[in-house]
């Protein structure tokens, strides 16, 4: 499998259609609420009249994250400010692998992984320090996307908290404007959106927005 991800995006309407790009939330051990961000956003116009394609490359590598914030996430606005991000593995189903990080809050960072106990398969964990309010910190999976690491989806930490993540590669296509690092409302987002499923193995995905307002999903 390729280590990076295509989607090709084409606009069959006539007029220019604003694109952003996300994630499938990861599946997070607890009862916490998830959190999306917007990947990537950019203007397209006709391809009959530009011949232009929209291009959304994102890597495989997984990637833990911890993000700092003064608020409570806000659809439409950043999801925080100062992050560390760490490349990490995700635990098999049998052997080992460096699939656990400490974070710190002062300074903000991520130990280098190393081997986690009874990681559930899939999914990588992040160890979460003592520090008190006001204080706030998002934790999560980040991706490398159109070449810069940022946080896809994320929870609230907890201080002094355990937290597993299981990153899902499917991502979406959807029209509209949303700065890359701000939080989208991910059941809205998703209802109409081109679904790019690259669980399947596919390293290439085509969408085409029709005339009609539909998409057609080719994958390659």
């Amino acid at each position: 499998m390729s280590t990076l991800l295509t989607i090709n995006v084409t606009n069959r309407i006539s007029a220019t259609q604003n694109f952003y790009f996300f994630q499938q939330p990861s599946i997070y051990t607890g009862g916490s609420r998830v959190y999306s961000n917007s990947l990537y956003c950019q203007s397209l116009g006709n391809y009959d009249s530009t011949g232009s394609v929209l291009t959304f490359q994102v890597n495989i590598q997984s990637y833990a994250c911890i993000q700092q914030t003064a608020n409570e996430p806000q659809i439409g606005q950043p999801s925080g400010f100062a992050s560390a991000v760490r490349a990490i593995d995700l635990a098999p189903v049998s052997g080992t692998a460096n699939d656990s990080t400490t974070a710190s809050v002062n300074p903000l960072g991520l130990s280098p992984p190393t081997v986690g106990q009874y990681v559930q398969p899939g999914a990588f964990r992040i160890i979460t320090p003592t520090y008190q309010p006001p204080y706030m910190y998002n934790i999560g999976s980040a991706v490398q996307a159109n070449g810069s690491v940022m946080l896809s989806n994320f929870v609230v930490a907890s201080p002094a908290n355990t937290t597993d993540c299981q990153p899902i590669l499917r991502y979406y296509v959807q029209t509209g404007s949303y700065i890359p690092g701000s939080v989208i409302n991910f059941t809205q987002s998703s209802v109409s959106a081109a679904l790019c499923d690259f669980t399947g193995g596919y390293s290439t995905i085509n969408v085409t927005l029709n005339q009609d307002g539909t998409w057609t999903v080719q994958m390659m």
